[in-house]
């Protein structure tokens, strides 16, 4: 690892307006060696990564790379540099109408270098050159448009890798990947680390930092509070320094459920896989945990109506439960937080408190069938108070909002009326700890009177909000856990597929 840092940033500022994101920023990339970017929602983390990407200017600092001002007017002009990102947004690192081959050498045909005419043969070698060095196994002819959420993810990291940066920013890498796909990327970032690398790593996965990270910056309020290097990173000092505050997530009081809202029994997600009971109770908040791919979403989309199980029952306070379809469900009392608040749950064009109000637009309607406006922002007020928004009112658009504001509206909409099921799928996902905290301790507080269950991948997650854990493997349930005394290491087992199944 190099001492003298190829990659420099000092009393970086930028404000919008009288408002200022960024306050004099300083940081240092190293070559050979990652550096893991920790902020809360609103920091400046993602202005930060749009100046260095060359999207926008700066108003003051210098940053420099190799020893020399580094001052990109573009994107383009940032990648011929060595400086590439791989932005959060997969839509930002890959074009939908496009197939894969020439989305992983779409930078080179558009490229200053680009000498020769488009050869479909050419560009599918070079994809497949590009492909193997990253692993990927993808059909070079398949169309973005067609593939997974994960596979999207690949597809931009690896069109990324193919400029051999010297400087890479990866930006919540792993927040669409599977255990594998995270580890497969985990081996490329460190092979890139061994080449001379430097490499920021922005991520809220604490799981991802302690397998990566070197040292570990924190920033907040567009300001630097905190640097942690050494063989001992001290990763509660970097949360703290994050959020500007002691934390502790640790011991929740665990409730044992009361009479069962849902029962499922012998409940078959897909076409050869073991079918499975379970019960989801009143008062409690029950985490179903598992890797990425192991059918958390198809069940999430069960009982939500969305899809249907290929055998079993459902059963709603006693009465046969069987929704054909979302609205059946909601008018049942089932609410369903969607994982892709994007594509499935809001509304860009609609305010905070519309996009609240908007899948209860008839409950609220009064005579004539018009809903009162003043009712509709009273409640968005209340929500916001509770979940803690940032805001400057319920009639902000949502494209000002930070994405762990965007996800608290989420919740905000399905806890704005009672329910029997609350339903989360990867409620966490993209948002900061701060978030994640005041969006778990709403959902703990509000448990009362209702079944609640939430869809995790991250470990750490289930721990700091549920009652009772359920282990899923290969579309089954594989194990049962409350959430106190917990063997971790069975825990961890079953998740892995290691596993007596469980009924």
């Amino acid at each position: 690892m190099s001492e003298e840092p190829v990659f420099r940033i000092e009393g970086l500022r930028k404000s919008f307006g009288r408002i200022q994101v960024l306050g004099g920023v300083d940081l240092a990339l190293r070559a050979g060696s990652v550096t893991a970017l920790m902020g809360a929602n609103g920091a400046g983390k993602s202005t930060l990564v749009r100046i260095v990407s060359g999207v926008y200017t700066r108003d003051a600092g210098r940053i420099t790379l190799a020893g020399k001002d580094f001052l990109p007017s573009s994107p383009a002009e940032a990648i011929r540099s060595g400086v590439v990102t791989v932005h959060q947004n997969i839509n930002d690192g890959v074009v939908a109408d496009l197939d894969v081959a020439t989305n992983l050498t779409l930078d080179r045909l558009n490229g200053r270098s680009a000498r020769w005419f488009f050869n479909p043969r050419r560009v599918r070698r070079e994809a497949k050159a590009v492909a193997d060095r990253m692993g990927l196994s993808i059909d070079l002819n398949a169309s973005i448009a067609d593939l997974s959420l994960a596979d999207r993810q690949m597809v931009a990291i690896a069109r990324a890798m193919a400029h051999e940066p010297k400087v890479l920013i990866l930006d919540e890498p792993t927040s669409s990947l599977s255990s594998a796909e995270a580890d497969r990327l985990f081996q490329l970032v460190d092979r890139l680390r061994s080449r001379g690398v430097a490499i920021l790593y922005i991520s809220h996965r604490m799981s991802d930092i302690r397998r990566l990270a070197d040292s570990i910056v924190s920033l907040r309020d567009g300001r630097i509070t905190g640097t942690f290097t050494g063989p001992e990173l001290d990763y509660e000092g970097a949360v703290n320094a994050m959020l500007g505050k002691t934390t502790s997530h640790g011991g929740i009081v665990v409730q044992d459920g009361g009479r069962a809202i849902l029962t499922a029994e012998n409940l078959q997600l897909g076409s050869g896989s073991r079918p499975f009971s379970f019960s989801l109770c009143e008062g409690e908040v029950v985490a179903v945990t598992g890797l990425v791919g192991v059918g958390k979403t198809a069940l999430a989309e069960t009982l939500f109506g969305a899809r249907q199980p290929v055998a079993g029952g459902m059963s709603l306070d006693g009465q046969p439960y069987q929704p054909r379809t979302p609205r059946q469900a909601i008018a049942a009392g089932v609410f369903l937080v969607a994982k892709d608040r994007a594509e499935s749950g809001i509304v860009p064009d609609f305010n905070i408190y519309e996009n609240i109000s908007l899948p209860f637009l008839r409950q609220l309607a009064h005579l004539g069938g018009v809903s009162s406006r003043s009712e509709e922002r009273g409640e968005a007020r209340r929500q916001i108070s509770a979940l803690g928004i940032v805001c400057r009112s319920e009639r902000d658009e949502m494209n000002t909002l930070s994405g762990g504001n965007l996800q608290k509206v989420m919740v905000a909409r399905w806890l704005s009326q009672p329910c029997r099921l609350m339903v989360l799928d990867e409620p966490f996902q993209g948002v900061d700890i701060a978030a994640r905290r005041d969006i778990a301790s709403k959902l703990r507080a509000s448990a009362k009177g209702r079944a609640t269950v939430v869809f995790l991948t991250e470990l750490d997650e289930a721990f700091e909000i549920a009652d009772r854990i359920l282990v899923m493997s290969e579309q089954t349930l594989v194990g049962e856990h409350r959430n106190a005394g917990i063997d971790v290491n069975k825990l961890l087992a079953e998740i892995a597929g290691q596993h007596g199944m469980v009924n």
